[in-house]
C-alpha cells in the first residue's frame, strides 16, 4: 500500500481526532503543519510536512 502524497483538511484531522475549526485555528496563528492553497480554494498538506510538524509536537 502507497501512502498518499498529500492530505486534505479532513484527512488531517481525522489522524489527529480534531475538528476542522481546530485545525484552522492553528492555521491562523501559524501552529499548524505547512499547507498549500489550490487554486480552487482547497488546502492540501503534504504528508512528509505533516510527519514533521507531528514529530516538533512531540514533548521530550
Amino acid at each position: 500500500m502507497s501512502r498518499t502524497t498529500h492530505l486534505s483538511v479532513a484527512e488531517v484531522c481525522a489522524e489527529l481526532g480534531v475538528s476542522r475549526s481546530t485545525y484552522y485555528d492553528w492555521r491562523a496563528k501559524g501552529r499548524g503543519p505547512r499547507s498549500l492553497k489550490l487554486p480552487n480554494g482547497e488546502i492540501r498538506i503534504r504528508r512528509h510536512d505533516f510527519e514533521q510538524w507531528l514529530a516538533s509536537c512531540d514533548e521530550s
